[in-house]
């Protein structure tokens, strides 16, 4: 069994839709996202129910915990399916709140989210950055930044929903160091989130080095990652928009697992799936509903890096000495 790993949270949280959409909002400068595929507006939704529904019920069975919460669209928010965008949690009982670009998008925050990881988990504080979008200040959480959390680094993609000064402000409270790059799509159009292009797991890190414009500034991030022993797999422009950038590394019963895409797992060369594969098992999920959207499975979890709570339930065990006897 593979070592647990500070990077690889063994709990998240996922939303399920009921009137999923790709958000016309989001369209400008999201180039992965994608018109519907003539579908009617119900098939729609209601395959993309049935895909975060499975998807759900495959990371239990790998022994994910998974805090799966309703979104009946009453509010519309057609992109609430990618949770890690408006909150991160973090160790030591930390919760960020984030500002988020589109307006559409602020709906997605809920505070009975917040209250489940208070109750489940050990919070001390929640540092909302929210009160930015007044100012026109965005930073959408893990889609904006990808978070090394053993070299503690934010690796963030310049662009208009990643803001220097909240990125600044957040390093500062949590504690990461920020590397800022920029990256453009082989339309020349900036990458609009760090996680479709970098995913970083314990002992390795899928990267797209070729989106990255700066040579200088590509070879500081891939030696970075190299530095602190992980194995740098690039990965092609063509793997990108097929979202190999976009997987997470997760905690299960028996090891660390790899969530990925089935689509993105199909574009993995065989050499690539075999250094993977040496370090973590893939796990393939079916959602190409969801991936209309412009995300896809890293974007559908927000992971909980927070220590559980007891349960009320438990008794309470306190190891005592030996009575020795006197002779």
């Amino acid at each position: 069994m593979r070592a647990r790993s500070v990077q690889a949270p063994s709990s998240v949280v996922m939303i399920r839709p009921h009137r999923f959409h790709p958000n016309p909002d989001t369209a400008a400068d999201n180039a992965f996202q994608r018109q519907t595929d003539g579908r009617p507006p119900a098939d729609l939704a209601a395959a993309a129910y049935d895909e975060v529904t499975q998807m759900a019920a495959i990371l239990e069975e790998e022994g994910v915990r998974v805090h799966l919460f309703e979104d009946r669209g009453q509010n519309d928010t057609p992109d609430s399916v990618f949770p890690n965008n408006w909150f991160t949690t973090h160790h030591g009982g930390h919760v960020a709140v984030f500002p988020m670009h589109c307006p559409s998008r602020r709906r997605e925050r809920r505070t009975d989210v917040i209250e489940m990881l208070k109750f489940e988990y050990r919070v001390q504080d929640v540092i909302d950055y929210s009160c930015l979008e007044h100012d026109r200040l965005f930073l959408e959480g893990t889609g904006a930044m990808v978070l090394d959390q053993l070299d503690r680094v934010a690796y963030t993609v310049r662009s208009n929903r990643a803001d220097p000064i909240p990125l600044e402000r957040f390093c500062t409270h949590f504690r990461f160091e920020p590397m800022a790059f920029d990256a453009l799509d082989e339309s020349e159009r900036p990458v609009y989130h760090t996680n479709v292009l970098m995913t970083i797991a314990t002992d390795f890190a899928l990267v797209g080095v070729d989106l990255m414009t700066d040579a200088s500034r590509r070879e500081e991030v891939v030696q970075r990652l190299s530095d602190v022993g992980r194995t740098v797999i690039p990965l092609t422009n063509h793997q990108i928009g097929e979202f190999a950038g976009n997987a997470m590394e997760l905690c299960g019963k028996d090891g660390r697992i790899l969530a990925m895409s089935s689509r993105a797992v199909a574009s993995l060369l065989p050499e690539q799936r075999e250094i993977i594969e040496s370090y973590v098992s893939i796990v393939p999920l079916d959602v190409p509903t969801i991936e209309l959207a412009g995300g896809s499975v890293r974007c559908m979890m927000a992971g909980i890096h927070l220590a559980r709570r007891p349960s009320p339930d438990a008794e309470l065990h306190i190891a005592t000495p030996p009575v020795r006897e006197r002779a």
